[in-house]
Order: C-alpha cells, then sequence, then structure tokens
C-alpha cells in the first residue's frame, strides 16, 4: 500500500527533483526582478518627487 502511495521503490524522482530544482531557480528570479523593480521604482518616486518640489519652488506668488 506504501509503494502504491509513493508511487516509486528506491528514492525520489529524477524528473521531479529536475523540476523541483527549475522552480527553485525560477522563485530565486522571480524574487532578483521584484527587488530589481521595486528599487526602479523608488528612484521614479523620488525623481519625481523632486521635480514636483521644483516645480512649486518656480510657481510665482499668488497675488494678494
Amino acid at each position: 500500500m506504501a509503494k502504491a502511495l509513493l508511487g516509486h521503490v528506491g528514492g525520489p524522482d529524477p524528473r521531479m527533483v529536475s523540476e523541483m530544482r527549475r522552480l527553485q531557480q525560477r522563485i530565486r528570479d522571480l524574487e532578483a526582478e521584484l527587488i530589481r523593480l521595486q528599487a526602479q521604482n523608488d528612484a521614479l518616486v523620488a525623481e519625481n518627487r523632486d521635480d514636483a518640489f521644483t516645480r512649486l519652488q518656480e510657481r510665482e506668488p499668488a497675488l494678494t
């Protein structure tokens, strides 16, 4: 019964091990891309914030 549940005898299936490694590498790649994109987004937000601040300083004062 245990053999039927496991589907094999004699250790892990090499195809399953290979697929597991491939998926783990894909996860690492996606995590690295996520970190890169977050850093890029942070830089764009900071740049936009600086541009908006500069535009506010360049505005002429309102007439009173």
